[in-house]
């Protein structure tokens, strides 16, 4: 029991010693850009580039952790915004807004993110947190087609394509330096998304009484 004890101490320790690393270099990141080297992020660690290779074995293994970190703020910031609104137009704006958003925050580290996409195990790491987003919205965009007495069927392939969509101009935005306010962009692409999703609903063919109900009207 006893070294079982250490053991865990030990594997804690390193854990929290490892996260700090991770976090070293995110600040290095920031001060020095994607461009980067390990002995920047072990200047700014304290600590010798050794000490980072018993962490991570390479450069790459410590961009993966990075990556980690960025993509795990993306999905913090758009998840609880989906949840929070009711309306379907609303639901898009938050998802766009919510999204811009991180970009916003940290420029440096979502170019780096996107920089980075192509390498193998960082791909995987952008591709789950977009598969992890879609699945949350497809979720919520189907409790609101059912709540409508509508067809769920288009909610999985509406949320793929509204994250794509907006990852996309995104990386547009960041890439130009962000040439438009946040809330601009944000209200020109919910109204080109929202257009086509209310095209869809208004051709359902639903009783007045029924979008009425839920404060829009079909001619």
């Amino acid at each position: 029991m006893k070294g079982n004890g250490r053991r865990d101490r030990w594997a804690g320790h390193r854990e929290q010693r490892r996260l700090a690393l991770v976090g070293a270099a995110v600040q290095a990141l920031l001060r020095h850009g994607p461009e980067v080297d390990m002995d920047q992020v072990a200047a700014i660690a304290g600590v010798s580039k050794p000490v980072l290779y018993r962490y991570f074995t390479d450069k790459s293994q410590l961009w993966i952790a990075v990556s980690e970190v960025v993509a795990a703020r993306v999905v913090d910031a758009i998840a609880p915004a989906i949840e929070q609104v009711r309306e379907e137009r609303a639901l898009v704006e938050a998802t766009i807004d919510a999204y811009l958003g991180v970009i916003e925050s940290q420029p440096a580290l979502y170019r780096f993110l996107m920089s980075q996409s192509g390498q193998p195990g960082i791909h995987q790491v952008v591709a789950g947190t977009s598969r992890q987003v879609a699945a949350g919205l497809a979720r919520v965009i189907g409790d609101r087609l059912r709540a409508l007495g509508l067809d769920a069927g288009p909610a999985e392939p509406w949320a793929y394509g509204l994250v794509g969509f907006v990852q996309a101009v995104g990386d547009w935005w960041t890439t130009h330096g962000q040439p438009l306010s946040r809330s601009a962009l944000t209200d020109y692409l919910t109204t080109l998304l929202w257009s086509g999703i209310e095209g869809v609903r208004a051709s359902a063919d639903l009783p007045p009484e029924l979008t009425r109900a839920h404060g829009r009207i079909v001619p």
